[in-house]
């Protein structure tokens, strides 16, 4: 466990020491998500292909036997061959047994994350043959003997200096730093491999059933070359990979570069099927294609984890994680990289590797919400944690931060002592000595009397005739630390006619899932599904203030509650307080033309917390601000803040460090932007732009009494 921890964070040092290749990571991540975000506007339905995306993949997995049958057929009809791999080391026994009978000497490569999960080179180079990557990313990687930095961008890390450098040591030949002058030496360098290549080795994007053909997407055009020059051509491909028809290959060719790149279609397109002759000697012209299992069948028969197979390899997790965007591919990953890496790793290469890079990520979901198949990767790493965690306990300031609502009940209970302690510096820096808890973090201060108290405490008389009846569901900081601003909640619901109740409720537990202690959230689940689900049956409404508390509810609490139908309805019954709140008025007539505009002058940024993605994007947070005569414009890099719930309240490097380099490029578009302040209604998010923007940080409904 120390060796693992060490090594973690000295990659993580690593990183954070090499700032320009830090930011020039971020910004090749941020040219990926925007240039994607970008062809989304010329997309008719825009992010709705996501859906048909998955709904082919699920059916493509759920008859997956079948369609290998089929292509497997087909393949043999068209003059190819065929061999199942039940893992690699089967792949590459037969890849050495065909490279031995054409006595070969040179494979030419393209780029084949499938070959990268098997290590095919390493073998093939202890028989004393060559093998040489043909796709640029993959050979400067190849030449420096290192992994694949990133899914689509392999060589994403590397300066134009460093390849010229690289290159002059292979070629021996001046090679300036600049991309067209490399690419001249590269072609000179690769064109006579090509042509003189034994066999072309390549991967394939698709499997078609139907047609017993693959397809394979690039913008080099090498694996072109590659397939069709050499007399023997070797495919490798994941069994996952195999569609139904034509039709599905269509919509994942456009689903592949659009998610990765923001491109309509990779440059290079090439469908084969079999294998034509070529000049003389063509009858000894084979195409071999190996369907690997290893490990896949296992995974599509477990009930989380047969969600990963629906990964097309696209990298759009990588391009917006935040912790990826600073430490890359070699600390966040061991073969496959990024967070669809974790579960993969798990499966694939084992529990333990996936284990090592498993604590970088934070939890935050975004991985979920660009996911062109939307597979849900925060659930799949929880999973991967939640096993890790039954051989290595975990440290002990993530228990102490799943164990929030204990302490916050604590420190109301022994406020203001409590929050003396918190002020005090010996005790911080005792604190974070002890469980870890960064004492730079200015932490909240807890109020004596919670929420929950001053509500059981009010004398209200009932409403005859409530416009709707309402659950508000409270989590920690309205209850704890900001008792107030619940209390504003459910004021402002009153007024416009609703009853509004609380019943016994613990937090949402998101702590558990983003730390993987999967039995304990899912005793919070079922605790707070069993309160709610009679309101929710009567026809309450139930209105969350707290993003990542909303999104437990209508995203979490199914899946770990394996979609009873108590937690579908309250999933469903489940909304944000502005949107909540939008619709009241509008019903109520009160949006037509605010009378008063307590806002009007203010000039505000607003903060989208990742959770709230999926639910309004903090459309109807920013609109009730404008109706009171606001000013407000969106603020954002396109990935998190930094601060992944807790994440950013543990110490040093994978904390409170990490968190800063990730929230730098958010802390400054703030302060470019010139706003007066800065509106967010996650309660976490705000004590990290808080402190760093040195701006003043308010939840919207504060705003009215600042």
């Amino acid at each position: 466990m120390e060796d693992r921890y060490t090594r973690l964070y000295a990659r993580i040092e690593q990183a954070l020491r090499e700032k320009p290749k830090r930011d020039a990571l971020y910004r090749a991540m941020k040219r990926g998500r925007d240039a994607r975000a970008q062809a989304l506007t010329t997309l008719p339905g825009g992010e709705r292909f996501q859906q048909e995306v998955r709904a082919t993949k699920l059916r493509c997995l759920d008859r997956q036997d079948i369609l290998v049958a089929q292509f497997v057929e087909k393949v043999r009809e068209r003059g190819a061959q065929v061999f199942l791999a039940r893992d690699g080391a089967e792949a590459i026994q037969y890849i050495l047994r065909l490279a031995q009978e054409r006595q070969a000497r040179v494979v030419a490569k393209s780029k084949s994350l499938t070959s990268e999960e098997i290590e095919v080179n390493h073998p093939l180079e202890a028989e004393g043959i060559q093998v040489i990557e043909t796709d640029l990313g993959e050979l400067i990687i190849q030449q420096v003997h290192e992994k694949p930095f990133h899914l689509v961008f392999p060589a994403v890390h590397k300066t134009a200096k460093e390849v010229a450098e690289i290159f002059h040591r292979v070629t021996q030949a001046e090679v300036p730093a600049d991309a067209d002058a490399i690419m001249q030496v590269v072609r000179r360098y690769l064109r006579p491999i090509f042509l003189q290549a034994d066999i072309g080795m390549t991967g394939a994007n698709i499997g078609i059933a139907e047609t017993g053909t693959i397809v394979i997407e690039t913008n080099e055009g090498n694996a072109r070359l590659v397939s069709s020059i050499p007399d023997l051509h070797i495919c490798i491909i994941g069994r996952e990979k195999i569609v139904e028809k034509v039709e599905d290959a269509l919509l994942l060719m456009l689903a592949h570069p659009l998610s990765s790149v923001g491109q309509l279609l990779t440059t290079y397109v090439t469908i084969m099927g079999g294998r034509s002759p070529l000049g003389t000697g063509g009858d000894s012209r084979e195409s071999h294609i190996i369907i690997l299992d290893n490990g896949r069948t296992r995974m599509r028969e477990d009930p989380w984890f047969k969600d990963a197979l629906n990964c097309i390899r696209c990298g759009a997790c990588m391009n917006i994680c935040p912790t990826y965007g600073v430490v890359g591919g070699h600390t966040f990953g061991y073969i496959y990289p990024g967070p669809i890496g974790i579960p993969w790793t798990a499966e694939i290469h084992g529990l333990e590797k996936a284990g090592d890079f498993a604590p970088l990520c934070i939890s935050c979901g975004l991985c979920k919400e660009i996911c062109p198949a939307e597979i849900d990767l925060p659930m799949l790493i929880a999973a991967v944690k939640h096993r890790d965690m039954t051989l290595h306990p975990p440290p002990l300031v993530n228990r102490v931060l799943m164990q929030a609502e204990t302490f916050a009940r604590v420190g109301s209970a022994t406020a203001p002592l409590s929050n003396w302690f918190l002020q005090n510096s010996i005790f911080r820096r005792l604190l974070e000595r002890i469980a870890g808890i960064d004492h730079r973090r200015n932490l909240p201060p807890f109020q004596r009397e919670t929420l929950m108290k001053r509500f059981r405490r009010r004398r209200r008389a009932p409403l005859d005739q409530p416009v709707r009846r309402v659950v508000y569901f409270v989590d920690l900081y309205a209850n704890y630390n900001a008792p107030d601003l619940g209390l504003a909640v459910i004021e402002h619901l009153e007024a416009l006619g609703c009853e509004v109740v609380l019943p016994p409720q613990k937090s949402s537990g998101y702590p558990y899932v983003g730390y993987g202690d999967l039995e304990r959230a899912r005793q919070v689940a079922t605790y707070n599904v069993q309160h709610l689900a009679p309101y929710a049956r009567q026809g309450y409404d139930i209105v969350v203030t707290e993003p990542t508390a909303a999104y437990t509810l209508k995203f979490v609490y199914p899946k770990l509650l394996d979609d009873r139908e108590e937690a579908r309805l309250v999933a469903d019954r489940t909304q944000e307080f502005f949107a909540y709140l939008l619709a009241l008025e509008e019903e109520r007539g009160v949006s037509a033309e605010q009378k008063t505009l307590p806002l009007q002058g203010r000039r505000l940024g607003f903060h989208l917390s990742c959770h709230q993605r999926p639910l309004g994007a903090g459309r109807e947070a920013m609109t009730w601000l404008k109706r009171r005569g606001a000013t407000v414009e969106l603020i954002e890099t396109g990935t998190c803040c930094g601060m992944g719930g807790t994440f950013g309240l543990k110490s040093g490097l994978l904390g409170y460090q990490l968190s800063q380099a990730v929230g730098e490029p958010l802390f400054q578009a703030f302060r470019d932007a010139g706003v007066e302040a800065i509106v967010t209604e996650s309660s976490v998010c705000r004590i990290h732009l808080a402190e760093g923007t040195q701006l003043p940080v308010y939840h919207p409904l504060q705003l009215l009494s600042s």
